[in-house]
């Protein structure tokens, strides 16, 4: 072993550890501050407010639940605490919109009220049955702590605002029974119909180390009986939060599919939310309705370092059928990353990141996303810049919009990959391992190049986006590796030593399975003040950062393009826009 790879493994094991410590600082994202849980909020920092992201006027928000389109307009159903900025008081919040960008918001839908959820109305789902209208599926919590699933109806289905739910007392309509965990058993999805006639529903649990999915059927959706065996299970993942079990066709591209379709050009997607780390991952395969059990196709990790939907900041995430555009869409949750103190003092915590529509890759092994069409409704002033080349060392100022609140697009090219370092699968660095060695500061050959964002003319504070090109010697094609890397983002110094009293600032990566055939690749940012959400590659790898910058704020940030490459890089075009706020949000 050479000494530049000693260097390299020596630096692999610090990473290690940093990495166990930013597992406890992101499992440290959900604590719960009872002194703080109902201290009301006096008044709204808007310094670090998004513009054009889902979001109430103040308090906590966490989960999407049910979004659904019913009678011509679309329903979001979120968790809120409308006492305080911190988790706790969870009631299940209600806005409505005609186009996914502006939004009204509705009284609650549901909040605790029966002893079967008196402890809590947690995450769920809505599903249309016909005949009957919206029912919701929820997680209540008893005073003993004991999670249980529910339902909830409208007042009146005619109503398209949906604006009275009421909870029959029939419920509970699941319970853990003896073999069960009754303190981790919640977040059903939602049902699909089968040609057996029975409906079903996927709730999340686990038994000791091991997530496990179990399946519920119902004939009149109140009575459900759990079949034998989960429909999945996986070992050392943890609890497994938010599933969300949908399929996708292999033979079309471009169209969602309801959880009903049954033809045989699809694949299932199981998503899991891992409690234990605050990320999610993704497996594709077959559902066998006979048997009731979804088998991976084994491609990609059935674990933590399984295929995500975002590589960053997102959680609790929740799909839906848009039966108006035929499309499946994503909703998802992105927390705060800077301290419980700053929360209570901004008055706010969570957003709801752009919605994204999902499809399956044309190469079969994994999902794309793509922000809908219509937060393009929300693009202001437009700038245009065509073929410039951008030598090492290089940045360009992108001037004319408002960098703090944007949407860029921006295709590279990079032509030949003969720079390209030397990618050793032996080290087996994860991908935010590798972006924290190999910044966007650190020369390479292809890369690192991409964007600045929210930084200072100095650069004393930034977030870059960036791609990295490797030559991958187990495989002899490019390994392309994508950061959005927080570190630098803040001047602001932590509080305290306890993880509360900290800012979360990490690098966060994934690996980007393009060929660059071609010698191109695409980025595309959604800037926000405090959220940046980035797409690689036409969304084959999306990661989203939350940031909080000192100086570079509103009028005081700045926007680049660099490349810290040897390899000259072409911005071969890239499209920029002031990114309006809604006419109504909230």
């Amino acid at each position: 072993m050479g000494v530049s790879n000693i260097v390299f493994v020596l630096l692999l094991l610090v990473l290690i550890n940093l990495s166990n410590n930013n597992i406890k600082r992101i499992d440290a994202f959900h604590q719960i501050y009872e002194e703080l849980q109902s201290e009301s909020v006096k008044s709204v920092n808007h310094l670090h407010r998004p513009g054009f992201h889902f979001q109430p006027p103040k308090n906590w928000i966490n989960d999407p639940n049910g979004p659904v389109y019913y009678k011509g307009l679309y329903h979001l159903f979120y968790q809120c605490n409308t006492k305080g900025a911190v988790w706790g008081n969870i009631i299940w919040a209600h806005s409505v919109s005609k186009d996914l960008v502006n939004w009204e918001a509705l009284e609650p839908a549901i909040h605790p009220s029966k002893w079967f959820d008196i402890g809590g109305t947690w995450s769920g789902s809505i599903t249309i049955v016909p005949g009957k209208g919206p029912i919701i599926l929820y997680t209540g919590v008893n005073k003993n702590q004991t999670q249980m699933q529910n339902y909830a109806i409208p007042e009146d289905p005619s109503d398209p605002y949906l604006r009275k739910w009421i909870k029959p007392d029939d419920n509970p309509i699941a319970m853990p029974d003896y073999t069960m965990n009754g303190s981790a058993f919640r977040d059903p999805t939602t049902a699909w119909f089968s040609k057996d006639g029975h409906w079903r529903t996927v709730v999340g649990s686990r038994r000791k180390h091991r997530g496990i999915a179990y399946i519920y059927r119902s004939r009149d959706f109140k009575h459900w009986v759990k079949a034998k065996h989960p429909i999945h299970s996986k070992q050392s993942t943890g609890m497994w939060e938010c599933p969300d079990f949908f399929p996708v066709s292999i033979t079309d591209f471009e169209n969602g599919l309801d959880l009903d379709y049954t033809g045989a050009n699809t694949k299932h997607v199981l998503k899991v939310s891992l409690d234990i780390t605050r990320y999610e991952y993704y497996t594709l395969g077959k559902y066998d309705l006979k048997e009731d059990r979804y088998i991976p196709d084994g491609n990609t990790p059935d674990g933590w370092d399984g295929l995500r939907f975002d590589y960053g900041n997102f959680y609790a995430s929740k799909t839906f059928f848009d039966y108006k555009k035929n499309r499946r869409v994503l909703w998802g949750w992105a927390n705060e990353s800077d301290t419980v103190q700053d929360d209570i003092m901004k008055g706010w915590a969570g957003i709801q990141l752009i919605p994204r529509t999902v499809l399956l890759d044309s190469n079969k092994k994994q999902l794309v996303f793509w922000p809908v069409e219509e937060i393009e409704s929300l693009r202001g002033h437009y700038i245009r810049m065509n073929n410039h080349n951008i030598k090492m060392g290089q940045r360009i100022e992108v001037k004319g919009i408002t960098p703090a609140q944007a949407d860029v697009e921006v295709t590279f090219y990079v032509g030949s990959l003969e720079k390209a370092e030397t990618f050793d699968p032996s080290f087996m660095l994860k991908p935010f391992e590798l972006c924290k060695i190999k910044g966007s500061n650190v020369t390479g050959g292809v890369g690192p190049f991409g964007l600045i964002t929210l930084a200072t003319p100095d650069l004393e504070e930034y977030t870059p986006v960036f791609f990295r090109v490797f030559k991958d010697t187990s495989t002899h094609k490019p390994k392309v590796l994508m950061c959005s890397d927080a570190r630098p983002s803040s001047l602001k110094q932590d509080q305290g030593p306890l993880a509360k009293d900290r800012m979360y600032k990490p690098s966060f990566a994934g690996f980007v399975d393009v060929d660059m055939a071609d010698g191109r690749i695409s980025l595309r940012s959604l800037i926000d003040h405090s959220v940046v959400e980035s797409f690689g590659a036409l969304g084959k790898t999306v990661i989203t950062s939350r940031v909080y910058p000192v100086k570079a704020v509103q009028e005081n940030a700045h926007l680049y393009v660099f490349n810290n490459g040897t390899q000259s890089v072409t911005i071969e075009s890239l499209n920029a826009w002031n990114m309006q706020r809604p006419l109504q949000m909230n």
